[in-house]
């Protein structure tokens, strides 16, 4: 993947709404030079990996750029987190730099604060050497892009491809990287792993493409800076509201964009009146992911924007894919498609293949190599005996070869595209001496599609009050993201358990999903 190709087309490669923040290619690719120069002086070398805590900014693509030029792995992390967690992935990394910014200052702060001090039994690690803050000072941090403005403009004399180590939390609730071999080649040589779904939606070098969600997340990081290496414009939300997003489509004559269903919810419950306002006729395919869409509601984005609505489904260890267009969704409604990159198979507990419209266990064959860092065991988990692939989905064939999904990963939960592991919060609750049991899941919710819940048997009945839950909701925002923590605590006097100890979620999922906002 290359971007320097366009340097002199005059063309934007990122647009910020709604600052309008403007940089074209020619300064993209500067900036990307400048960095990877700055890199290597500071001894980082191929297969080391960087950190960067960036909201949707001016300078996450060339941060990506740049430790893509370099051989470098670069990982996205997540500015929701608490400077612990952000710990955690930065030591778990081995991260050689990292990246914020002024909007994430206090996650920055936070992190200089710990240091090597132990929180929660686990040591964070001491901090990488090289520590670089965007657009603010701060003491031990250097200020970019400023630290950078003495390297030289054009390529490092080493160059070769990088990749994302992205961090995917895992069923023990600790977040896992997804790491794949680098390519050990320059990056003009390096393939690009999206150019099936880029051919598949019609991008080419005179897209512009709508990017309404956080960088940080797989996609967005990867397709955008895709659709740059085509040459194609990239319109960057620096925060999703649903008109805005009409009004990018307007202002900039969108041509592509990648949406979650939450967003297409937000969009559809607005007034008319407000939506016939813009023109979004501009729009030749949009492509949705992350999460299943309700039927109901993609009916009635087609009925808006027209069958210009496809889907794909894939994962960000890049196992398999498969991808619907909008016309054959209409004849195959629910499905996530047919296979685009490795070829899906659907396993029963037996382990054996299963024959069309049998529900089991995706696998694919065929697609990308990867390991989760440092988890051996999860690795081999992934893999069976056919060296076929899984990450935990659920579905099933139809006789088309159509692929449909029925559950994603068992419990995880999928919250406005966001995929969230209920573990986490699981083992955090019981270490709250009130607690005696927690079960985390997922309830039905109009908006962001699920919502967090939490269950909680008490060590004493008498605690089992709706001051107290409210008293924990805020103990554990206190310690973890907000996103991951439940919106509400119901009491239940015992957790529905086997004999040998395993939670049946099921039970209390079907009654926490009977009624609004999961209460019973």
């Amino acid at each position: 993947m290359q971007i320097r190709e366009h340097i002199g087309s005059g063309k934007p490669a990122i647009i910020l709404y709604p600052s309008g923040t403007t940089v074209d290619f020619a300064e993209l690719e500067s900036r990307a030079n400048q960095l990877a120069h700055f890199f290597r002086k500071a001894g980082l070398r191929e297969g080391d990996t960087v950190a960067a805590i960036l909201e949707n900014n001016q300078h996450a693509h060339a941060v990506m750029w740049a430790a893509r030029r370099s051989g470098l792995y670069y990982t996205l992390v997540n500015t929701h987190l608490t400077a612990l967690e952000v710990a955690y992935i930065v030591n778990n990394s081995d991260a050689k730099a990292v990246i914020g910014s002024r909007a994430t200052r206090a996650v920055c702060e936070g992190l200089s604060e710990l240091g090597t001090t132990p929180e929660g039994g686990a040591p964070t690690g001491e901090l990488p050497k090289l520590l670089m803050i965007a657009d603010d000072d701060m003491d031990g941090w250097q200020r970019y892009p400023e630290c950078v403005a003495d390297q030289p403009s054009g390529p490092i004399a080493d160059e070769s491809e990088g990749d994302l180590l992205q961090y995917s939390s895992g069923t023990t609730g600790r977040p896992k990287g997804i790491r794949r071999d680098l390519p050990h080649v320059s990056p003009a040589e390096a393939p690009n792993l999206l150019t099936p779904l880029m051919n598949a939606v019609g991008i080419t070098g005179e897209a512009v493409y709508l990017s309404p969600a956080p960088l940080y997340h797989t996609a967005p990081g990867f397709w955008s800076m895709a659709v740059q290496s085509l040459g194609g414009t990239v319109v960057v939300m620096e925060r999703f509201d649903p008109e805005s997003a009409l009004d990018c489509i307007q202002r900039y004559r969108v041509t592509h964009g990648q949406f979650v269903p939450a967003m297409f919810v937000r969009m559809l419950k607005m007034p008319l009146a407000v939506r016939d306002s813009y023109d979004v006729s501009s729009l030749q395919r949009v492509v949705h992911a992350a999460a299943p869409c309700p039927v109901d509601i993609k009916r009635q984005m087609i009925d808006w924007w027209g069958p210009i609505i496809d889907e794909y489904y894939a994962s960000s260890e890049a196992a398999g894919a498969s991808f619907i267009r909008a016309d054959e969704w209409l004849t195959h409604p629910g499905s996530v498609g047919r296979p685009l990159v490795g070829i899906p198979h659907i396993v029963g507990e037996d382990g054996e293949e299963l024959p069309p419209g049998m529900v089991g266990e995706i696998y694919f064959d065929g697609g990308y190599s990867f390991e989760y860092l440092r988890d051996r065991a999860k690795t081999e988990a992934a893999r069976d005996s056919h060296g076929w692939v899984t990450v935990g989905d659920i579905g099933y064939l139809d006789d088309d070869g159509f692929l449909f999904l029925t559950d994603r990963r068992h419990h995880m939960i999928i919250s406005g595209g966001v995929n969230i592991y209920p573990q986490e919060a699981e083992d955090l609750l019981v270490t709250h001496p009130k607690v005696l049991d927690a079960a985390v899941f997922g309830v039905p919710d109009d908006e962001m599609g699920q919502a967090v819940k939490g269950v909680v048997q008490t060590v004493d009945q008498a605690d089992a009050t709706r001051a107290f839950g409210d008293d924990l909701l805020v103990w554990l925002r206190e310690r973890m993201a907000h996103y991951k923590c439940p919106r509400s605590i119901s009491f239940e006097v015992a957790l529905p358990r086997t004999d040998t100890g395993k939670l049946v979620k099921r039970e209390l999922v079907e009654k926490y999903s009977s009624s609004p906002g999961g209460q019973p």
